[in-house]
């Protein structure tokens, strides 16, 4: 079964070259399209759609509450926000408001393409080195550790899991963090399972998020 696409963007030609490129894959098929986070809350209702290309600034709602209101529906289909990065402040907060991950608007096809199928899969961190450039660059907009105990969160994970936590919050796949810990790939992914399990996450962006809202990394990527 195709992958049903939504785009939402207020810019007519950026949703049209994005719809030509999705639609010359036999996996994936553009099933609605909005101008803002009220058009696409609105089409949501009677559309089922698997991942939504959301932009961040757009008239009436915009990306980060669109996504904070799609993400706290029941079974809502994965967000992938569409960021100019250098412009867009928004960024980490449409990732704490429930986005997947994001991309950089002029992304290349090919990486926009695997963005959405790993998306679409379950892995959320489409970029890793991408995430960690802009959580550390917006860091300062996070609650200061001294109020929020990292021990509160972390205490309920082993040694190994917070190791892995530590690595996923530094930005690494799990195939470098399995170089970097010398386990196997199908390891890496059951330890990063029973994190979202045991400190009730719903994917590796809401580990990263955690990890700089606790303190466990600050800024620049280092351990707290």
């Amino acid at each position: 079964m195709a992958i049903r696409v939504m785009l939402v963007d207020d810019q007519v030609l950026l949703r049209t070259g994005f719809r030509m490129v999705l639609a010359a894959q036999p996996d994936m098929e553009v099933v609605a399209e909005a101008g803002d986070g009220a058009g696409a809350i609105e089409i949501l209702r009677a559309t089922a759609v698997d991942v939504v290309l959301m932009d961040v600034r757009m008239p009436r709602l915009d990306g980060v509450e669109a996504t904070r209101r799609i993400c706290a529906q029941p079974d809502p289909p994965k967000v992938l926000i569409l960021t100019t990065f250098d412009l867009d402040e928004y960024a980490f907060s449409g990732l704490k408001a429930g986005a997947s991950g994001f991309m950089l608007k002029d992304v290349p096809p090919a990486e926009l393409l695997s963005a959405i199928r790993s998306v679409h899969s379950g892995d959320a961190v489409v970029a890793p080195s991408t995430t960690r450039r802009l959580l550390d660059r917006f860091s300062p907009m996070l609650p200061s550790s001294e109020k929020e105990p990292k021990n509160k969160h972390i205490q309920k994970l082993t040694e190994r899991e917070r190791e892995v936590m530590l690595l996923v919050a530094q930005g690494l796949s799990n195939g470098e963090i399995a170089a970097r810990l010398v386990l196997s790939e199908a390891t890496v992914k059951t330890h990063v399972g029973r994190i979202l399990t045991k400190l009730s996450l719903r994917d590796r962006v809401q580990v990263v998020v955690l990890a700089y809202e606790t303190g466990l990394v600050r800024a620049g990527g280092g351990a707290g």
